[in-house]
């Protein structure tokens, strides 16, 4: 059997902030959580938490990587990206 090779293109991360209002994001690869005060994203450079007041996500796309937020933006903080093994219960659990 032939091995598969897994080829990771990595997404051009990029973030466009307009009157603390709207954010426009592309390279963000998974929503992590996210309620009305605060939205975590896993992006190609990290993880981004997003504060602020009436948070909403407006689009999402898997595919092209590309995410729109709305709300007012307190702060975006980025950390680190830990490398995650295990699934769903093991994120929960952190």
């Amino acid at each position: 059997m032939p091995v598969e090779e897994k080829n990771t293109v990595r997404k051009k991360h990029s973030l466009i902030l307009e009157d603390r209002k709207n954010l426009s994001l592309s390279g963000v690869n998974d929503v992590a959580a996210f309620d009305d005060e605060m939205v975590v994203l896993v992006t190609e450079l990290g993880d981004l938490s997003v504060k602020g007041n009436q948070l909403h996500i407006d689009q999402f796309s898997v595919e092209t990587g590309e995410l729109t937020l709305g709300g007012y933006i307190d702060s975006l903080t980025y950390s680190e990206n830990k490398q995650q093994q295990g699934g769903f219960f093991s994120r929960l659990f952190r």
